[in-house]
């Protein structure tokens, strides 16, 4: 094999493997949730039980290289961020959310 053809191969070959690597899984990360065995309505349950009080938001995110339910539970004053395992259903962690991190994708009154 002559110089620029290996050359030239070499290029496809890595070009085919960037390709491959970097596609994703799926067009829509939405679909990720197939994965899930428990789904959100179980998520959000666990979340307002193990925190005291109601969900006002919850989605399915990958966390840490994770996919886990996302759940902002609001009790009194506080608001806590649950993070629900997908497989099993059980509360990874939860926290105080002391600020709205997500303001940008709010919509304005």
């Amino acid at each position: 094999m002559n110089r620029k053809t290996y050359l030239a191969t070499l290029a496809i070959l890595s070009v085919a493997a960037v390709n491959s690597y970097a596609a994703p899984s799926s067009p829509n990360d939405a679909t990720s949730i197939m994965r899930a065995k428990i789904g959100l309505t179980q998520a959000v349950t666990a979340a307002e039980e193990h925190a005291g009080g109601k969900a006002a938001r919850a989605e399915f995110e990958r966390h840490n290289g994770q996919w886990v339910f996302d759940v902002e539970v609001v009790k009194g004053n506080q608001v806590m961020d649950v993070k629900v395992d997908p497989t099993t259903g059980k509360i990874l962690s939860a926290a105080t959310d002391k600020a709205d991190r997500d303001d940008e994708h709010d919509r304005e009154d």
